[in-house]
């Protein structure tokens, strides 16, 4: 058997080769479009808001065990120790006595276990309810990351096929001057013409630096939300877009069930029923508190006149508070509590009202959306027909340059809001699915499979 050593030539074809490859890794992996479902994944891991909400949420779900330590026993142990100096100075005589010095240590554990304490009942309710509420804003700021995320990949294709529009009318007004000017040079046609579409080659330019603005624009925005950079997006695909009105097909079950279920509804609910037990808690400052107490205690001192001593005590019993009198705190606190909760009924009645007026406005932006998007689309066809017949008439004699501009005109107003059309149902049925707490995985796989892979 030979042993071959790998040459410079091969290890440098390797080299090169792991090089290529790598590129390639690298190329599809940029490339490749990144589509609305794994936009949405990637922010909800790196959506800087929703960590704060989730802290947020970690932090107030300590509310209620920080509550519920307080009605358990709690012990303390207490431990001195002391070095102390004894002098004796006779005022009549002057005889100055012996400094003596000695040592005193002592120890006390004492243990409390309350046993009547409305208002520490009463917070750990309230914190309880705090939790609920906490829990109910990280949820909304879950169904809003979907409603933002689905936005802001929809601004995207939106200004990007605004863009296209723009660039193909200037490919359209290009040629279109371009055929004015032969025209014009062989004698048959005028100087009109050339002006009205130079007019409109220089506002499509114009038009086309705003329209890559705000693509720039709204590509960073969806950047800084996924936290992942962006070079390719799915687009919409209009052959896998369902248009399907909302089930069930009433506007009053959407109502009722985001009544039930909108996180929006729960914060208001959990407030409510913190601000009833802060009613409770404020109150309690009336009641009597009665606490078992079990204490132990021993100290050693060792002086003239109790040498080596030590004492031990040890006491069994409870400790009973019946406030009388505060200079009025309480029933301050009362009042207030009172309002707080009234504040809170109120609020939960305003926003019951908004959010059927919301469910309702996206409800409509479902049904009234679809039929917009059909009527749409026979306008393009129109306008399609419209462009072909001005070109052939135009060809024949009886129709201008102008005439052509202003179909074309026509039709890209018609592309334009149907592009439109279709990314409002698409954010309508999003809104409402996050209304009522409907918006999860599931949906968004299934919203992705209306965009090209």
């Amino acid at each position: 058997m030979t042993n071959q050593t790998p040459t410079r030539a091969s290890r440098g074809r390797a080299c090169r080769w792991s090089l290529l490859g790598g590129a390639l890794m690298s190329y599809c992996l940029t490339a490749w479009p990144l589509d609305l479902l794994q936009s949405y994944q990637a922010a909800q891991r790196n959506d800087a808001s929703l960590r704060a909400s989730r802290a947020n949420a970690e932090a107030g779900r300590e509310r209620l065990p920080q509550a519920q330590a307080q009605l358990r026993p709690s012990v303390a142990i207490n431990a001195t120790h002391y070095t102390n100096e004894l002098g004796t100075n006779n005022v009549v005589t002057g005889v100055v006595g012996p400094l003596q010095r000695y040592e005193s240590n002592s120890a006390n554990v004492t243990i409390r276990q309350p046993l009547i304490r409305t208002s520490l009942i009463a917070q750990a309710r309230q914190a309880s309810a705090q939790v609920d509420d906490v829990n109910a804003s990280l949820r909304r700021d879950e169904q809003n990351l979907a409603v933002r995320v689905v936005a802001a990949y929809l601004e995207v294709l939106g200004t990007s096929d605004q863009l296209a529009l723009v660039l193909a009318q200037r490919a359209f007004y290009t040629a279109q001057l371009d055929s004015a000017r032969k025209t014009f040079s062989a004698g048959a046609g005028t100087r009109t013409d050339i002006d009205e579409v130079q007019a409109r080659l220089d506002m499509v330019k114009a038009l086309e630096l705003e329209a890559r603005q705000n693509e720039g624009y709204a590509r960073r925005q969806l950047q800084a939300l996924v936290g992942e950079p962006i070079n390719t997006l799915a687009t919409l695909n209009v052959a896998k877009l369902v248009l399907s009105p909302p089930q069930p097909d009433a506007v009053e079950s959407w109502i009722e069930r985001a009544e039930q279920s909108s996180p929006e509804m729960r914060m208001a609910r959990a407030q409510l029923d913190a601000a009833v037990q802060g009613i409770d808690k404020a109150r309690a400052g009336h009641h009597p508190t009665l606490d078992g107490v079990l204490q132990w205690s021993r100290s050693d001192r060792d002086n003239t006149s109790q040498p080596n001593t030590r004492t031990t005590n040890a006491s069994l019993g409870v400790q009973l508070t019946v406030p009388l009198y505060a200079g009025g705190y309480v029933d301050s606190s009362v009042r207030q509590a009172v309002a707080e909760r009234d504040r809170a009924n109120e609020a939960l009645e305003s926003l019951r009202l908004d959010l059927g007026l919301r469910v309702h406005k996206e409800f409509r932006g479902i049904t009234e959306g679809i039929l917009k998007i059909r009527a749409l689309e026979q306008a393009v066809r129109s306008a399609d027909q419209v462009v072909l017949s001005n070109q052939k008439s135009f060809a024949a004699g009886s129709r201008t340059v102008v005439d052509i501009l202003n179909a074309e005109q026509q039709r890209s107003v018609a592309l334009r809001d149907l592009a439109q059309a279709r990314h409002l149902y698409l954010m309508s049925r999003v809104r409402l699915l996050a209304l009522v707490d409907g918006v999860d995985t599931q949906v968004m796989l299934a919203l992705n499979d209306s965009f090209q892979n």
